[in-house]
């Protein structure tokens, strides 16, 4: 295992277990992305071989590459995990948001539906610190008021890897246990762990656009406009959210120890050179996360 990974998984399992002791529902988000499987085989490393004790829940916009949900139906189910699903087109059809090109930020609408819902006191994410400046500066435990909203001048101190879990009712934790990973520690930590994923993160090809410098791909949800040359290309996805504002690159890694290589000489982050939306603004991400998104 390349150096540092057994601290920084030792790190993240001492965490995910202070959230089962410390509340009484949490539970983990999973979208079947590279960061959300590997918390996954983390957390249920963490309590081999008893069940895991989280609930598991997705926050579907429903415009997913189909290839991601088809592998998060089959990695829970190999797992023998429940879904919980939290939609965004059932937010819509509820008159509670309006649909839009990009259903990236409706998502925040779903998620604070469904904890208040289901009493989740403490949501974990696979966050990490080195994907964008918002969450660079986030706790580890975060902490949400009874809106579900964030105050990054107002954060608990967490001197020593003492964590203040205390809560008033109403309020929960957005808890990151792999967020002093990189992307690189992430890769190194699924080939040592020979950990499955989505095709989309190795090298295919497929239709594609250029739009705004990056290359998005042409899809039933995304579609090029006037002016848009669609071509095949040969890409990967460094990151597999929204297929309305995630990017492919141009890659010819078509296994784990390609993008391992890869990833080691990358200069720009996932998120950075990757999601339209994140682009909106210098402090678009943290706009987004003041008001409850992940």
């Amino acid at each position: 295992m390349r150096p540092g990974i057994t601290g920084l998984e030792d790190e993240a399992i001492t965490i995910i277990r202070e959230v089962a002791a410390c509340f009484e529902r949490p539970v983990i988000l999973f979208s079947g992305g590279k960061d959300s499987v590997v918390m996954l085989h983390v957390a249920v490393r963490a309590f081999a071989p008893a069940k895991l004790p989280f609930a598991i829940m997705h926050v579907d916009t429903g415009h997913n590459f189909p290839e991601v949900i088809e592998f998060r139906d089959r990695c829970l189910a190999g797992f023998g995990l429940d879904l919980t699903v939290a939609s965004v087109q059932a937010a819509i059809d509820a008159g509670k948001v309006a649909d839009a090109p990009s259903r990236n930020p409706l998502q925040t609408v779903a998620l604070l539906d469904a904890i208040a819902e289901n009493k989740f006191d403490a949501v974990l994410g696979g966050g990490r610190r080195d994907e964008e400046r918002a969450r660079a500066k986030e706790r580890v435990f975060s902490h949400r008021d009874t809106f579900g909203q964030w105050d990054p001048k107002n954060q608990r101190p967490e001197l020593w890897n003492i964590y203040n879990t205390s809560l008033r009712p109403g309020e929960h934790f957005r808890v990151f246990p792999i967020s002093n990973w990189t992307e690189l520690d992430v890769w190194s930590y699924i080939q040592e762990h020979d950990i499955e994923l989505p095709s989309l993160y190795f090298a295919h090809r497929r239709p594609v656009f250029r739009r705004g410098g990056m290359l998005m791909a042409e899809t039933e949800f995304l579609h090029a406009e006037a002016g848009e040359e669609v071509f095949e290309e040969q890409v990967r996805f460094r990151t597999v959210g929204d297929a309305t504002c995630t990017a492919a690159v141009e890659s010819s890694a078509v296994s784990i120890a390609d993008v391992v290589a890869e990833t080691s000489i990358a200069r720009v982050t996932e998120r950075g050179a990757t999601r339209a939306d994140d682009k909106i603004s210098e402090a678009g991400m943290e706009d987004r996360k003041r008001q409850g998104y992940f």
